[in-house]
């Protein structure tokens, strides 16, 4: 997927911000309907920035996901309801462990028309959660590629503690909960 290029007229594409951005990629991956997923910093203040940047705070950015899915497969509605299972919107800055502006809960819209639908959509998700929902709701401004080393890292490093402790439960999740929009193969 070329982050820079828009997606094909026939796919949507969105990005997402909820905690480390392995853990997103490797759920999404495995979604039916997601045609391309790309991990990388969305939103930040200075060009072009790098992981070790990022994880200063001071980017501004926020470790994210672009997705790229066929509506005519998998309706957004579906898409954020993945997103609302796996990871936590109602904390500030924070998804378990991970602490920082960079690990912040975001949707990121590609224009005016999407954001509408984005902030509707969180609007009908707070009934779910008894705290209120902190995800940031906003234009996407600019979006930079993770480095080689941060793609498909699950894939790659399964038993890494990280990946263990924290990526695969959340790919649990999606097989327990939503076993009907999962496939291991997906994008793989």
């Amino acid at each position: 997927m070329n982050p820079s290029a828009p997606p094909s007229s026939d796919l949507i594409r969105i990005t997402l911000a909820g905690g480390c951005f392995w853990c997103l990629e490797a759920v999404y991956v495995r979604v039916q309907g997601v045609r391309g997923v790309q991990s990388g910093y969305a939103n930040s203040r200075v060009p072009r920035p790098d992981y070790a940047a990022v994880c200063t705070g001071r980017t501004g950015a926020a470790e994210a996901v672009q997705i790229d899915f066929d509506p005519a497969l998998i309706r957004l509605d579906e898409i954020l309801d993945i997103f609302w299972q796996i990871h936590d919107p109602t904390t500030l800055n924070r998804q378990g462990a991970d602490e920082g502006t960079q690990y912040r809960s975001g949707l990121y819209a590609q224009d005016a028309g999407q954001l509408a639908l984005l902030q509707q959509a969180v609007q009908r998700a707070q009934a779910k959660f008894a705290a209120p929902i902190v995800t940031e709701v906003a234009l996407l401004d600019n979006f930079t590629p993770a480095e080689p080393e941060h793609l498909r890292y699950f894939e790659r490093q399964p038993n890494q503690g990280y990946c263990r402790l924290v990526v695969a439960p959340k790919v649990g999740k999606l097989r327990q909960k939503f076993a009907q929009r999962s496939s291991d193969g997906a994008l793989l």
